[in-house]
């Protein structure tokens, strides 16, 4: 049964058809809003960042980031309900813990129930006490076989190279193995962003700009043609 409280809604498919079901179907149901449609993971953390999203319907099988790596990576307040068109990757979507798996093409019916399969998750949730929010101004990476703490403050910027990435700090640089993505849900979005795939950099630090790369503490940085209509817009409000 459908309650009262609105879902602020994300579709993320790289096929304009299975977008347009889904928004179809949304548009049929009370107490939607859709948020924005987005053809790639990258264009979704834009709206992620400047946006509150309840729930994201997300394909699996998309190019640069997958749907799985993306819903590692995002706040785990946001619920996701997976729609691809391959039963293989179902196991993988409930470890994440899904509020559903849809499998394409997508009947109304399967949608709605998903959508109070959401509710369900939210009614259950609104009856439990919450936890104190995180407002840390720091966050603990591993390196050399201990949790070492970075302030936020003395991120420079951060640089990715495959499943490592290097912090540069102030006075040092710190390695460890993480992913760009991962480390990028802990950052406060207001401080920091990403500007390539293997970037993400302190707004605070920038020393000069182009539309093609970005100077900081005198390294240039290129903009990749995926982040640069973000990473634009950003810089536009300063």
């Amino acid at each position: 049964m459908l309650q009262n409280k609105d879902i602020s809604c994300l579709i993320v498919d790289d096929e304009p058809i299975a977008r347009e079901v889904i928004e179809t179907h949304l548009k049929s149901i009370s107490n939607i809003k859709i948020i924005g449609s987005c053809q790639s993971a990258i264009e979704a953390f834009g709206y992620i960042r400047n946006h509150s999203i309840d729930l994201v319907f997300l394909d699996i099988n998309m190019p640069e980031i997958s749907g799985i790596s993306f819903a590692k990576s995002i706040n785990k307040n946001i619920k996701i309900i997976f729609t691809t068109a391959y039963r293989d990757y179902a196991v993988e979507g409930f470890e994440l813990q899904a509020v559903d798996y849809l499998l394409k093409p997508i009947s109304f019916d399967r949608l709605l129930k998903a959508i109070n399969n959401y509710y369900d998750i939210y009614s259950k949730q609104k009856n439990t006490p919450l936890e104190k929010s995180n407002s840390n101004d720091f966050m603990f990476v591993r390196a050399n076989r201990r949790m070492i703490k970075i302030d936020f403050d003395a991120v420079i910027y951060i640089e990715s190279y495959s499943d490592y990435i290097k912090i540069h700090l102030e006075k040092q640089t710190i390695v460890t193995r993480e992913t760009i993505s991962a480390v990028e849900a802990k950052l406060p979005v207001k401080n920091f962003m990403r500007i390539h795939r293997s970037y993400i950099i302190s707004i605070k630090n920038i020393t000069s700009f182009t539309n093609e790369e970005i100077v900081i503490n005198n390294t240039s940085l290129p903009i990749s043609r995926s982040y640069k209509q973000e990473v634009l817009n950003i810089l536009e409000r300063f």
